[in-house]
């Protein structure tokens, strides 16, 4: 059985998910950043950690994607084309999506709002971002087309946290229900049904 080491408010959320998707069980140990638990499997002290027998994973993306390999859905084949375009997906979310959102986090948890116009250029790189998406998008139900991929799960997870951010979601329209789309999955209600049971 899978173990994932870190808490729901954080990027391990999207470990849970892919192991819904699979139908995989997993134990969750919660660990908040830098505690002595994520300490035990991660020098960093950075969270999510999946521990795969006597493998120990970090980094959200490497692990999601690692779980889709290893079973071998969620994901096209390393090599072909196809993977390639889905990593650029990967990509793009991980650099101008999340990026927006991580920018802006740290803002307020780390330095006090140091820099309050930053968080007025972060909404402004998210938006152009959303644009950018719903022009690769292009009406598809995935960004692969039919297949629920890798970069759909990320983009999932962005679209929850920005939404909790108070970023500029959009409120119809194609990206709209790709979103709902997304959060509709029943993996992704069974993760949170999952997350609603553990401990507070």
């Amino acid at each position: 059985m899978y173990k994932v080491i870190g808490s729901p408010r954080s990027r391990a959320i999207r470990i849970y998910w892919m192991l819904e998707e699979l139908g995989q069980p997993y134990d969750i140990v919660l660990a908040a950043p830098h505690s002595p638990e994520a300490l035990a499997f991660n020098p960093s002290g950075k969270i999510p950690v999946l521990v795969d027998g006597e493998a120990v994973l970090t980094d959200s993306v490497a692990i999601v994607q690692y779980l889709a390999d290893k079973h071998g859905t969620c994901t096209f084949a390393a090599g072909t084309v196809n993977r390639a375009i889905q990593d650029s997906f990967t990509q793009f979310c991980v650099d101008e999506i999340e990026g927006a959102l991580w920018t802006s986090a740290k803002q307020g948890l780390f330095y006090e709002n140091c820099a309050p116009q930053m968080q007025e250029i972060c909404h402004g790189e998210f938006t152009k971002a959303m644009e950018t998406l719903a022009r690769r998008l292009d009406g598809k139900p995935y960004v692969m087309g039919d297949t629920f991929t890798v970069p759909d799960l990320i983009l999932g997870h962005c679209g929850s946290w920005a939404a909790g951010a108070k970023f500029p979601m959009p409120k119809d329209g194609p990206l709209h229900a790709y979103f709902k789309r997304l959060r509709e999955r029943p993996a992704y209600l069974a993760m949170g049904k999952r997350v609603a049971e553990l401990p507070k």
